[in-house]
């Protein structure tokens, strides 16, 4: 079994003894003031001269199944801060305990340092994930197409826009890509780490790329290093990238996304 599956079906069998009623928590998170506009703060605006940079969605994270530690002790509320700062477009928090170290606390206190739209980063299996995410403050929610079945990913993706957040939809291949794209999903993101090994290719993104509409947010994730690669990603058409060791293991955060954003 994979790591991804793993970690996926502790996520499942959590589900499964919940007893709290679906319906009910989303009542709960429809009558919360309206997401910050996590899509917007993505979309590049071609219409220009010069086109506007790529954006970064700038991860909070305390460990990685693959590096272990990262940064364990770090306050969310001025990591989010440093890297509003820094000029990040949005955030990325992990809120999965168990192999990532993050927490429900992370990203409320994230959302409270900055004004900046957050992604909740977890393991999303069950409907009432997409009313948590809401509740907690966040403005969008990952769903990962390699852990859900078509129908899955449609209703979760159905819900989240139901209650105005976004959906990012993350691949790792071309027969993933496919699916979404089938399903109607207008934002992909491309994962280049692969979940089953942990192995990164920094090509991948560039590979599906052309392959992904024009009209559909591109956002790359992981194996992001400098500011070549914000440079290669936008001209192979990417929207944002979505960036986590590289900055979250920084001695100045804020220097490090400006470093970063340099290209």
């Amino acid at each position: 079994m994979s790591v991804l599956d793993t970690i996926v079906a502790a996520h499942r069998q959590a589900a499964e003894s919940d007893q709290r009623d679906c319906e009910e928590l989303f009542l709960v998170a429809a009558g919360l003031p309206a997401p910050r506009p996590f899509v917007a703060a993505l979309r590049k605006q071609n219409n220009g001269s010069p086109p506007e940079p790529i954006s970064v969605i700038a991860e909070i994270k305390r460990r990685s199944p693959s590096k272990g530690d990262l940064c364990p002790h770090l306050d969310a509320s001025v990591v989010a801060s440093e890297y509003q700062a820094g000029g990040a477009d949005a955030l990325s928090v992990l809120t999965d305990a168990g192999y990532f170290g993050g927490s429900v606390e992370d990203l409320t206190r994230a959302r409270s340092g900055c004004s900046l739209p957050v992604l909740r980063k977890d393991f999303t299996v069950d409907p009432r994930d997409i009313a948590d995410a809401r509740i907690m403050g966040a403005d969008a929610v990952l769903l990962i197409a390699a852990a859900l079945v078509d129908e899955d990913l449609a209703d979760f993706a159905d819900r989240a826009a139901a209650l105005g957040m976004a959906a990012l939809v993350e691949v790792h291949d071309e027969t993933e890509l496919r699916r979404v794209l089938d399903l109607g999903v207008t934002v992909v993101g491309v994962n280049q780490r692969d979940l089953k090994t942990f192995a990164v290719d920094r090509h991948r993104a560039a590979k599906l790329a052309e392959r992904i509409p024009a009209d559909v947010i591109r956002v790359a994730e992981s194996g992001i290093g400098g500011p070549e690669d914000l440079v290669r990603l936008a001209d192979a058409g990417y929207d944002a990238v979505l960036v986590g060791e590289h900055l979250i293991t920084a001695a100045d955060r804020t220097i490090a996304l400006r470093q970063l954003r340099a290209g």
